[in-house]
């Protein structure tokens, strides 16, 4: 990536030489030329959030920045392209979206997210951070900014305007007013489940913004949660891309004995799951842990790994972590362990399934999603 401060060589996390997705976009490359072409005083504490892997805090990175973000898989592509780019250990702060913000906030640099969810509760806990001098910029392509995405800057922050389109990507620019009777932060909220899904009827759900379905539950996992596998005794169990924790607390309701990791790589999802398990008051075990996937968890050591795997990365749709996923399942599950999926049924996992594991059999299907299930014959 070219920059007003030099060039800039970005990868994705985790590497892989086959992805053809960028590093960053042309939101990110107006965002540090507006920067530098305004002459705008990188001084005092500049925020960057929602950074996508991390692009603007390494092209900012002699300015001491504090990088926000909700993703696992984005502040590891940070490390390595800080890394990469000679950044001085230690130039950067990395929190997440779960760490309490700075104090104080000079310089404020949003990228946008495609869940305005997220982007209200991370303006609104920002908010009491910035000032009147603040200089507040967001960033995203154009199809990623509405109406609704000026208006959350407009009533949390302050008056709100934005640039003129390039390369389809467009800037947002806001006037602090602190003084502004802003509303208060909605998030973390909390619904009660219907009757009819199994285990989990009726019982309480906590979400974080920016997980999926955060103010109802979708038709996806209602369908998945009519449908899971009878797990009894003591067995360990994994909610693999967990969301807020619907599927892994009904088995674990289902069958108290069991060992439940709930796994995602989102920061506010495993928050969510964690509220969730604890909302429910489950009496057995749980351990709640953001990551890439299933790194870290021993080969063959897992009875059961239940999985609604996203196919989209941002804006981009693919296939790429629902393989990953898929390959995490098959080397921690045990002999005889099984993998059990809810997909749409155009995405063809069952195609997937039988390539890594050899087998894969239908569970449950309506007119929309597939439940599938793949059981590992051999160690390895």
């Amino acid at each position: 990536m070219t920059t007003p401060w030099g060039e800039l060589a970005l990868t994705r996390f985790p590497e892989d030489p086959r992805d053809r997705l960028r590093a960053w976009d042309a939101s990110d490359e107006y965002l540090l030329r507006h920067l530098a072409d305004e002459g705008v005083a990188l001084s005092g504490t500049v925020v960057v959030v929602g950074d996508r892997w991390g692009a603007l805090v390494a092209a900012l990175a002699a300015h001491r920045p504090v990088q926000i973000t909700d993703s696992f898989l984005s502040q590891e592509a940070t490390r390595a392209n800080l890394e990469r780019a000679g950044a001085a250990p230690g130039s950067v702060r990395l929190l997440t979206t779960q760490d309490p913000p700075p104090g104080r906030v000079d310089v404020l640099l949003v990228r946008v997210p495609k869940s305005l969810a997220l982007l209200e509760d991370q303006l609104s806990r920002l908010a009491p951070a910035v000032h009147e001098g603040t200089v507040v910029v967001g960033a995203g392509m154009v199809k990623e900014i509405h109406t609704s995405t000026l208006q959350l800057f407009e009533r949390i922050l302050g008056p709100t305007r934005t640039s003129l389109a390039e390369k389809k990507a467009r800037l947002i620019f806001c006037t602090p007013q602190p003084s502004l009777d802003r509303p208060a932060n909605p998030w973390p909220y909390g619904y009660t489940l219907p009757d009819g899904i199994g285990a989990a009827s009726g019982r309480p759900v906590v979400n974080h913004a920016g997980v999926f379905c955060a103010d109802r539950l979708d038709i996806g996992t209602r369908f998945f949660l009519q449908h899971l596998p009878d797990s009894r005794g003591s067995q360990r169990i994994v909610d693999l891309g967990c969301g807020n924790g619907i599927v892994g607390t009904a088995v674990a309701l289902a069958n108290p004995e069991a060992e439940v990791l709930f796994v995602d790589e989102s920061f506010q999802a495993v928050a969510s799951a964690e509220g969730t398990y604890k909302a429910n008051g489950v009496p057995g075990q749980a351990e709640f842990r953001v990551g890439d996937g299933l790194a870290g968890v021993p080969a063959d050591s897992v009875d059961l790994v239940l999985n609604n795997p996203p196919f989209h990365s941002h804006q981009a749709t693919t296939d790429a972590t629902a393989w990953r996923m898929f390959a995490d399942a098959r080397r921690t599950l045990r002999p005889g362990g099984e993998l059990w999926v809810i997909g749409n049924r155009h995405l063809g996992y069952h195609v997937k399934l039988r390539k890594l594991f050899g087998n894969s059999q239908l569970v449950a299907s309506d007119p929309k999603f597939v439940v599938l299930k793949a059981v590992k014959r051999s160690s390895g």
